[in-house]
C-alpha cells in the first residue's frame, strides 16, 4: 500500500518544501514547473475533493482557495503535523490509497501529486477500481507523478540520470514504483474512465481520468 516508504517521508517532513522549490540539484527537473504542475491539477476538478498524499499541504491549500471542499488523506506523521501547522479549512485523515476512512458525502473528484508512484501496478488498479464506486457519475481522477511513456522512454531517462551522477534520484527511480502510460491507460479503461495524458515537464505527466457512464 505505499507504507513502506512512510519513514522518508517522515524524515523528508522537515526539508520537503525546499526540495520542490528547486533546492536539491538532483531533483529539479522532476519539480520543474512544480507551481504549474499544482495549478493544473486545481483547473482540471471542481466540487467536492478527496486528495491521497497530502504532504505538506501545497495542493490542498490550492484546492481550498479555489473553493473546493477537501477531504485529506496522508499516511505520515511527519507530513501530518508540517500540513497542520498551515490552518488550512480542510478534513484530514490518517490513510493511503487503499486504505482510508469511508466518507460521508458523494465525491466528484481524486486528486493527487508525487505519490501514485508509491504503488505497485497491481495496487493501483485496487486504487482505481474502489474509486470507481467512490466517484460521482462523471467524477475524476486527477493525479501529476512521474510516469514513463513505456519501457524505452524509463530506460533512457535512467540511463541520463547515471550520467549525471545522481545516484539518489537514480535509486528512487529504480526502487520505488514508476509506471508507464502503456500500463495505466488500459487499467482506466477496464475500470471505466476516458482518460489523457499530458506532459508537464520531463519527468510528471498529468493523468486525466473521467468516468464514463452506460
Amino acid at each position: 500500500m505505499g507504507r513502506e516508504f512512510v519513514p522518508l517521508f517522515d524524515q523528508w517532513s522537515n526539508n520537503y518544501d525546499l526540495t520542490v522549490t528547486g533546492h536539491n540539484g538532483q531533483y529539479q527537473e522532476v519539480f520543474e514547473d512544480y507551481e504549474k504542475i499544482l495549478h493544473s491539477v486545481v483547473s482540471e476538478v471542481h466540487g467536492t475533493i478527496l486528495e491521497f498524499g497530502v504532504g505538506t499541504g501545497n495542493l490542498t491549500e490550492k484546492l481550498v482557495a479555489a473553493g473546493h471542499k477537501v477531504y485529506g488523506v496522508e499516511p505520515s506523521q511527519g507530513m501530518i503535523q508540517q500540513v497542520q501547522r498551515r490552518k488550512i479549512n480542510f478534513q484530514l485523515f490518517e490513510g493511503d490509497f487503499l486504505d482510508f476512512p469511508p466518507l460521508t458525502e458523494p465525491i466528484d473528484a481524486i486528486v493527487s501529486t508525487y505519490a501514485f508512484h508509491h504503488l505497485t501496478d497491481a495496487e493501483k488498479e485496487q486504487a482505481i477500481s474502489i474509486y470507481a464506486k467512490l466517484l460521482q457519475p462523471h467524477g475524476k481522477i486527477v493525479f501529476a507523478d512521474t510516469i514513463f511513456q513505456n519501457q524505452d522512454s524509463r530506460r533512457q531517462i535512467e540511463e541520463e540520470v547515471a550520467s549525471q551522477g545522481y545516484s539518489g534520484l537514480l535509486t528512487d527511480l529504480r526502487t520505488e514504483y514508476y509506471t508507464t502510460i502503456e500500463v495505466l491507460h488500459p487499467i482506466l479503461s477496464k475500470h471505466g474512465f476516458r482518460t489523457n495524458f499530458s506532459r508537464l515537464n520531463k519527468y510528471v505527466w498529468l493523468m486525466s481520468a473521467q468516468k464514463e457512464i452506460g
